[in-house]
């Protein structure tokens, strides 16, 4: 039987008025507090995206809420269509992503219920089809040397400080394939190569956020410590599924807070990333992408 979650609203063209957007990982499918809710379906040219997006405004900013997984937790990582999903989120006119994400911990100063807010990726997939925007006769090499935005990160560390938790500023997500967890052995390498964090989804995300022109920051809940750590339980889903809980109340305060600290003007330097990335010469842009990507390219036309 298909999961019903009630009424929702088709969009129709683009809004745009500076949103700020989350997206809720393993989890974090609902978001309370917002006044003037609304789900909403968005169409985009790459297809569906997880879920209707829960519109409204929270703490005075309008904000747009993407369940990763969908309600209900149908999507597995690698079925994540991540272009689909940030291209929705820009058509609703957001300019910020606040990534909440259940990761497993690769060294033991991260510790199960911590907060990292990491600075790097690195990439373990075998496929990365869903991680652009660009192709289809426009061609774009984006800068991405520094993945996070770090004015964004910045805000959310500030904030998480505030509310007394154990915050980390910095470090390496690892993003594995999924959807089983990783083996000792390979567990056992990121920890010796010095990485941070492991989780299965934040590497896409944040490629095409920088595409859309969107701050991005991973807010990485940490569940366990993956399967290195002899001297603890390797990582389950029932461990993941107990500390992801404890975090969640955590996770909301955190973004509830931060939302009214990020600026009205979207103007970082991640705000202009396709300044000088687009490689094909304007005169050969297909017509017909240049009008389905319009969200993502009209400063440029």
């Amino acid at each position: 039987m298909a999961c019903s979650f009630g009424l929702s609203v088709l969009l129709s063209g683009t809004v745009s008025d500076n949103r700020i957007g989350i997206i809720g990982g393993s989890g974090l499918y609902e978001m309370e507090g917002l006044s003037g809710e609304e789900w909403i379906t968005v169409e985009t040219p790459y297809g569906p995206p997880s879920d209707q997006i829960l519109t409204g405004n929270l703490q005075g900013r309008s904000v747009a809420f993407l369940p990763r997984h969908a309600r209900g937790h149908r999507i597995l990582p690698s079925e994540l269509n991540h272009r689909a999903n940030i291209f929705a989120l820009k058509k609703l006119g957001v300019e910020w992503i606040l990534s909440v994400s259940a990761v497993g911990s690769l060294q033991t100063e991260f510790r199960p219920c911590d907060v990292v807010l990491p600075d790097q990726f690195i990439d373990h997939l075998r496929t990365t089809q869903n991680q652009t925007l660009f192709g289809n006769g426009i061609v774009a090499h984006i800068a991405f040397a520094d993945p996070i935005c770090m004015e964004l990160s910045r805000i959310v560390y500030e904030v998480t400080q505030s509310l007394g938790a154990r915050v980390h500023l910095g470090g390496t997500y690892v993003n594995m394939e999924g959807p089983a967890f990783s083996t000792r052995a390979e567990s056992i390498r990121n920890h010796k190569e010095g990485h941070s964090v492991i989780g299965m989804t934040n590497m896409g995300e944040a490629r095409c956020a920088r595409e859309a022109e969107i701050a991005y920051a991973t807010i990485a809940m940490v569940s366990d410590y993956d399967s290195w750590n002899v001297t603890e339980e390797h990582v389950t889903l029932e461990m993941i599924t107990e500390n992801f809980s404890k975090n969640i109340v955590l996770a909301k305060d955190i973004l509830r807070k931060t939302v009214s600290r990020i600026p009205q003007e979207a103007n970082w330097p991640c705000h202009s990333a396709l300044k000088n990335a687009i490689f094909t010469a304007r005169e050969c842009w297909p017509q017909e992408w240049v009008e389905k990507l319009k969200p993502i390219l009209s400063k440029y036309l």
